[in-house]
């Protein structure tokens, strides 16, 4: 059965005249941005953020702070179930480029940086909440994530991603708020000062079954840690500019959603426990509501279950238990 799953990806630019597609997930971190009256600005203003923060990270042979621009691409794949003539859209990610205006050159980044998902959804908002809705503790339902574990790790071997994209992804999300980290000496040029984390969290275990490994980095002039999430390795499989490609563009997306955490006004400590209620912090100018995010999961979550789990539920629970 090696081809009872297909998938096809189409890339969309996310400049400051972005608008979401049908069929975008609009919880993702770039289209809640291109939503509103305000959303131009939104964009403009995310995309000057990132140009800066890669410019204060690539500073030699950079005396201006201006060699350097970042393009973003939206990455999305639709996942085709062979003869069901049906498609659905799993995933979004977003691909970095590289602008050098003193060569001219146009470097290629690393696709993956913000990761989105129906079915994630699904499992989070949906399936984890129904299980422990009549639990006095909490529990995580039997085989969760194993679908979604399979079925990206399908994407990234098939033939269409291989097609596209000449290195593996990297996904880069916020620290867990209720977890504790401990500084280590490790220091990476770019990377910064490595964090660990004091013990596995939900997120880590979701992605660990996805195939990807783990790390915590507080690169340099930044307030907190940033987890990467990857296969192989972080530190030499990739090059300077790809890493901070991806550190400028989901910095800034983390400094806008988790202000309390990536704008706090005092820097990560040798022990580090991050404080979504942490009131000393700076807000950018840019507008996002998380109350309406955390409710649009639970709707995309419910989505994935009729268009995409119910359907197919038959061929899905035979394939994730191979």
């Amino acid at each position: 059965m090696s081809n009872d799953f297909t998938f096809t990806i189409t890339s969309t630019g996310f400049d400051e005249h972005y608008q979401p597609a049908d069929n975008t997930r609009i919880t993702t971190n770039f289209a809640n941005l291109a939503r509103g009256a305000h959303r131009r600005q939104n964009l403009r203003n995310a995309l000057t953020m990132i140009n800066n923060r890669f410019n204060a990270l690539a500073q030699w042979d950079n005396p201006n702070g201006d060699r350097y621009s970042v393009e973003l691409d939206i990455i999305s794949v639709d996942i085709n179930i062979a003869g069901t003539g049906h498609s659905f859209p799993t995933i979004e990610v977003l691909k970095t480029t590289i602008v050098d205006s003193l060569t001219r050159q146009r470097i290629a980044g690393i696709v993956g940086n913000n990761f989105s998902s129906y079915v994630r959804d699904y499992d989070f908002s949906v399936l984890l909440q129904r299980h422990n809705k009549q639990r006095a503790a909490f529990s995580i339902p039997d085989n969760f994530g194993e679908l979604h574990g399979k079925l990206f790790q399908r994407f990234v071997n098939s033939e269409a991603y291989q097609q596209h994209f000449h290195k593996l992804p990297v996904i880069c999300l916020s620290v867990s708020d209720n977890k504790i980290y401990r500084r280590t000496e490790n220091q990476h040029p770019v990377l910064g000062v490595e964090y660990l984390q004091s013990e596995s969290s939900l997120t880590e275990q979701y992605f660990k079954k996805m195939g990807l490994q783990n790390r915590y980095f507080m690169p340099p002039d930044s307030v907190a840690p940033l987890a990467f999430y990857f296969f192989g390795d972080l530190l030499n499989d990739f090059n300077n500019l790809e890493l901070i490609s991806t550190i400028a563009t989901m910095e800034t997306f983390q400094r806008i959603y988790r202000p309390e955490i990536y704008n706090a006004n005092a820097v990560a400590g040798k022990l580090y426990k991050p404080n979504l209620k942490n009131q000393d912090h700076s807000i950018t100018q840019i507008v996002y509501d998380r109350a309406e995010r955390s409710r649009l999961a639970i709707e995309q979550g419910r989505f994935a279950e009729e268009h995409f789990i119910k359907p197919h539920q038959a061929i899905l629970q035979q394939w994730s238990l191979r």
